[in-house]
């Protein structure tokens, strides 16, 4: 039998004519394309934005089921970046079965128990896309549950190197406390985009996070003189519609193979952890917490748990949840 998923974790749907949905992160309706005209077109204005945008990390759905199989519907299409994760099954909050997807329309259909939550997270990576989802037996849809989280942030955050979409750190995170993930992880898109910052402002949320400043440093975005302010009106926007939500901003974490070596425009990771501290601080918000992100993992581990100059491996990513965790909580 069918049963209409309650998906979460994004901000707008489209569905084209053959019923495929596509879950967007953030709002593509007021931009000068067709929906779908990202694809391929690296031609088109903020282009790379868009197809991260369009990739579904932290989008999930949840049912009580006694049913004896689930097969999910699911296309993944070919772009011009090769990545693409997995699909994650939990029952009872622990990871069932993990499937690879191929490129093209493909159905993944599971074996269950007979009884049971079952939650299906769609991939961190990928241009993905989901039409049916069915069951051989009884399925309730389950609404999200618990306090919404918002996080923002770049591919240390959306996280593609992770082993499956529940294993991102902030999957890791959401699921230990019991909250109600919006992740905003972009790969190298996090430059503070005006878009961004109304997606986070027009969003219900009990907490937000937001790990600043890795792209900024590896594309050159801002300067001294243009990144403190960057970073305040960014702030002011999300604090438009959320005027005392807990905020924690997150300062790059530790390179140790960048450290010191200044970019195109002259800074250095720790100028760039001083301009963004300094651009959230000029907020002078009791509501707004900044952690200093050299203190999530130290140099010795990230030299063991970096796959290159910047992403964690899987285990990386672990260990930042278990860091980070206790660091984002909600007041009493």
């Amino acid at each position: 039998m069918g049963s209409d998923p309650l998906w979460t974790g994004y901000r707008y749907r489209a569905v084209d004519d053959d019923g495929w949905l596509t879950f967007w992160r953030l709002d593509p309706r007021d931009q000068p394309f067709e929906l779908h005209d990202w694809l391929g077109r690296p031609d088109r204005p903020g282009h790379r934005l868009w197809l991260r945008a369009a990739t579904p990390a932290g989008v999930r759905a949840s049912w009580r089921t006694t049913a004896t199989s689930v097969t999910l519907e699911i296309r993944n299409t070919p772009t011009i970046y090769a990545e693409s994760a997995p699909v994650d099954f939990l029952l009872n909050g622990e990871l069932h079965y993990r499937q690879p997807l191929d490129f093209g329309e493909q159905q993944i259909t599971v074996p269950l128990p007979g009884s049971g939550d079952l939650e299906i997270w769609l991939p961190q990576a990928g241009a993905i896309s989901v039409r049916t989802v069915s069951f051989t037996g009884e399925a309730e849809p389950l609404p999200p549950t618990g306090p919404r989280w918002i996080t923002y942030g770049s591919s240390i955050t959306q996280c593609t190197g992770a082993n499956g979409p529940s294993e991102t750190w902030p999957a890791l995170v959401a699921r230990q406390h019991g909250w109600d993930l919006v992740s905003l992880g972009l790969a190298g898109e996090c430059h503070l985009d005006p878009i961004a910052a109304r997606t986070i402002r027009d969003t219900p949320a009990r907490l937000i996070s937001l790990c600043l400043g890795i792209n900024i440093y590896g594309g050159e975005t801002y300067n001294g003189r243009t990144l403190p302010g960057q970073v305040e009106a960014f702030l002011r926007t999300v604090r438009d519609g959320h005027p005392h939500t807990p905020m924690v901003v997150i300062t790059p974490l530790v390179a140790p193979t960048l450290e010191g070596k200044p970019n195109a425009v002259g800074l250095t990771l720790d100028d760039i952890r001083a301009c963004v501290s300094l651009g959230a601080r000029t907020l002078a918000d009791p509501d707004l917490h900044l952690v200093d992100g050299r203190t999530i993992l130290t140099p010795e581990e990230a030299r063991t748990l970096y796959a290159d100059d910047v992403h964690p491996t899987p285990d990386g990513y672990h260990l930042i949840a278990t860091r980070l965790a206790p660091l984002l909580t909600l007041p009493l």
